[in-house]
């Protein structure tokens, strides 16, 4: 005979024998599952991969608004150091490449096959998604042109 541990109560009748075995059956079977998907390596390190990938993205989105803003503080140092009539020159300048592209762009409606023009309408899309970068970039290029120039005359 075979003793109970001291921490079960002795079941009193046959239901709750099976009750009992039931129970520890069920227990038993949960222990097993833990343990199966604690040894399934191909899900465990797709969780992981899963998990990493949506860090890299909250990342990357994070580190996207700091360049965002700091392009926006470097556009705005830019313009601020810019001499009057530097800003003016651009200013005209601007306004010229404005009545220029109003032009061309007719020309090119006029003239442009429906393909080049859908393609070329994607590429104005994500340039007007990406203003902020592609604005900073321009004014350092100027910038940089301007000083280059600047020096070359001395």
């Amino acid at each position: 005979m075979t003793q109970q541990p001291p921490d079960e109560p002795t079941a009193s009748s046959p239901e709750e024998l099976r009750e009992q075995a039931e129970q520890t059956r069920r227990e038993l079977g949960e222990t097993v599952e833990n343990l199966a998907a604690k040894t399934d390596v191909k899900v465990r390190a797709q969780e992981k991969a899963t998990a990493l990938k949506e860090q890299a993205g909250a990342k990357a989105t994070e580190l996207t608004g700091q360049v965002k803003v700091k392009a926006s503080e470097a556009a705005h140092l830019v313009q601020d150091k810019l001499p009057a009539p530097v800003k003016d020159k651009a200013a005209a300048a601007a306004e010229q490449v404005k009545a220029k592209t109003g032009q061309a762009g007719q020309v090119w409606q006029d003239k442009a096959p429906e393909p080049v023009r859908a393609k070329a309408q994607q590429g104005v899309e994500v340039a007007r998604a990406n203003r902020t970068v592609l604005i900073v970039a321009g004014s350092v290029a100027v910038v940089a042109w301007l000083l280059l120039r600047r020096r070359g005359r001395r």
